[in-house]
């Protein structure tokens, strides 16, 4: 299970869509979501047939923070050419996360939430992306 680390220093829990078809399906035919989901690799999004609005963040590979945008259901995301990852979850949560333009979150795999690599040295979250790959 993978923890994403919050700007504010708290955790949530972190579901990665890394294959095509993951990615593909993200949100969709959920009512909700706990904690939150990272599409990698991904640039845009889209809410066709989504039952909820979503807040979108849009990450490059170091994992800061480009943009953040609310999106109701039915809606196409334009593209974000620095994106190299896609951070998804309920309307509203990540102004509450501290999750702002400019900020960094870091993933974390394995099974320990609070423990992990956080001195920079590139291990899960780091430089190399989710899970330490590019």
């Amino acid at each position: 299970m993978a923890t994403l680390l919050l700007p504010t220093g708290r955790t949530l829990p972190l579901e990665i869509a890394e294959s095509a078809g993951a990615r593909r399906r993200g949100l969709l035919g959920r009512d909700g979501v706990t904690g939150a989901l990272l599409l990698s690799p991904a640039n845009s999004v889209h809410t066709v047939r989504m039952r909820f609005a979503i807040d979108v963040a849009y990450l490059d590979r170091e994992l800061r923070v480009l943009s953040v945008r609310t999106m109701r259901p039915g809606r196409i995301g334009r593209p974000r050419l620095r994106a190299r990852h896609v951070l998804e979850t309920e309307a509203g949560a990540m102004a509450g996360w501290g999750v702002r333009r400019g900020a960094r979150v870091e993933v974390r795999t394995g099974d320990c939430g609070d423990c992990g690599d956080s001195d920079g040295s590139g291990g899960p979250g780091g430089p190399g992306g989710p899970g330490g790959r590019n």
